[in-house]
C-alpha cells in the first residue's frame, strides 16, 4: 500500500460519482483548482454523517478559496444519491466499490474502510494530509487553512 506524504504528486484517479459520471484528478489540475479529497467509511454512519455535514456547512468557504471538496467511500451510487439528498451535500461523492482509489492513496482501515483527508494543490501536489481512524472534524478547519494559504501562493 502506498504511503503518500506532503510534497508527493497525488496519484491520478478516475472514479464514478453518484450520478455515474467519471471524475478524474486531471480535470481539476486542468482548471488549476485545488481539491480536498476525503475518504470516509460509510454513508449514513454517525461519524461520517457528521464529517460530511461539516464539509457541507463550510463548503462555501472552500469554494471562495478556489477549491472543490470530493468525498470517497465504497458505497454505491444509490447509497450516495440518498446520502447527498438526505443531507443536502453540495459536493460530489465518488464510489470506490473495490477500494481501488483507497489503495492508490494508501487509505486503509481495520474493520471498516479507512478515513483520511488529502489537500491537493492546483498542480496535483499533496499540500496536506489528515490521517485519523475516528477523526474529529477539526481536520476540516485545518484543510480550509491549507487551502486558504494555497490561494495566497499565486
Amino acid at each position: 500500500m502506498t504511503k503518500l506524504k506532503v510534497g508527493n504528486v497525488a496519484p491520478d484517479f478516475e472514479a464514478k460519482n453518484y450520478l455515474g459520471q467519471t471524475v478524474t484528478l486531471k480535470e481539476f489540475k486542468d482548471k488549476s483548482q485545488p481539491i480536498v479529497l476525503y475518504f470516509y467509511p460509510k454513508d449514513n454512519s454517525p461519524v461520517c454523517t457528521k464529517e460530511s455535514c461539516e464539509f457541507r456547512d463550510k463548503y462555501q468557504k472552500f469554494i471562495e478559496a478556489g477549491a472543490e471538496v470530493i468525498g470517497v467511500s465504497s458505497d454505491g451510487e444509490d447509497s450516495h444519491k440518498s446520502f447527498v439528498s438526505k443531507y443536502s451535500l453540495p459536493f460530489t461523492l465518488l464510489t470506490d466499490k473495490h477500494s481501488k482509489l483507497a489503495k492508490l492513496y494508501g487509505v486503509n482501515g481495520i474493520l471498516l474502510p479507512g478515513r483520511k483527508t488529502f489537500i491537493i494543490d492546483k498542480h496535483g501536489i499533496i499540500a496536506g494530509i489528515h490521517d485519523g481512524l475516528l477523526s474529529s472534524t477539526s481536520h476540516i478547519d485545518e484543510s480550509l487553512k491549507i487551502i486558504e494559504k494555497l490561494k495566497l501562493q499565486i
